[in-house]
């Protein structure tokens, strides 16, 4: 496995086996990786002759100083997973060699900026569209790997892949999760042994959402049913949970065909937030 830190470097490599026919498979992270990130390289070696892993924790997509600040820098750990796992390439460049200058393009994308995260996390998703474009541009894959967990991040490169016309298809991958049920996250390393204990209650809740609505309950009985399942839970805060259209990700006024509705919640586990959808 080669590991490169400049645009120049992971530009040049690519481009000589490129030449030779070689498909590229990339799975973009910001490291801290986990089991999940590694089923991701997993399909791109299925399906491509080389795999590029990018880790770059990217700070135009963080709205909260602290959350930035807190978040895990793991390089020699993940490069290890990666060269086990049979990654072919890691891209780990600086904040500097990413943006040489503070960029000023602002992207927009539409009624995703208004909700789940859009509304929570104003400038979240022009942050993700500004590097997701930037790795594009500098890996030319063709194809590329994101995981299921972050189902709005997923309409938001679909969206970027359409409007901005890259050549490369996009593959969502299912959420892994550990034995207990919570979503494998770089975050979860934030969490205390006791926060760690209490985290999948925000899995459970949406179970109890899904077993709702299995049994025909209705929309509104669903989210009442998280709410008073949280609020046995004090030590979660609730930020939000809507059932929304699985590709749109805007709000349903009533269950869809089966695969086309999400459940989606977000909520703060002390200082460390934690979100998880399913698909039902």
């Amino acid at each position: 496995m080669q590991l490169y830190e400049t645009i120049t470097g992971i530009r040049q490599a690519l481009d000589s086996q490129r030449k030779t026919g070689h498909s590229i498979g990339l799975v973009p992270t910001m490291g801290a990786l986990h089991a999940g990130h590694l089923t991701l390289v997993d399909a791109s070696k299925a399906q491509n002759d080389l795999t590029v892993c990018s880790i770059f924790v990217n700070p135009t997509q963080f709205n909260n100083p602290d959350d930035l600040a807190r978040y895990p820098h793991t390089l020699e750990a993940d490069c290890k997973l990666l060269e086990e796992a049979g990654c072919d390439l890691v891209f780990a460049p600086s904040v500097d060699e990413i943006y040489p200058t503070n960029p000023f393009l602002k992207l927009n994308f539409g009624e995703l900026e208004t909700v789940l995260e859009g509304a929570f996390r104003p400038g979240h998703f022009n942050g993700v569209g500004i590097v997701v474009s930037k790795l594009f541009n500098i890996i030319q894959p063709n194809r590329a790997y994101f995981g299921q967990k972050d189902l709005q991040q997923v309409a938001v490169v679909k969206r970027l892949i359409r409007d901005l016309g890259f050549q490369l298809e996009l593959i969502r991958m299912p959420i892994v999760r550990e034995d207990d049920g919570l979503a494998m996250s770089s975050r979860n390393r934030n969490l205390s042994p006791a926060e760690r204990q209490e985290a999948p209650v925000l899995f459970q809740a949406l179970t109890q959402a899904q077993d709702v609505l299995r049994n025909d309950g209705t929309l509104e009985t669903a989210k009442t049913a998280v709410e008073h399942y949280l609020q046995n839970h004090p030590t979660f805060r609730l930020e939000y949970f809507e059932i929304a259209n699985a590709d749109t990700l805007q709000p349903v006024e009533q269950l869809q065909a089966p695969g086309a509705t999400a459940l989606c919640i977000a909520a703060h586990l002390g200082k460390t937030r934690l979100i998880d959808n399913l698909i039902v």
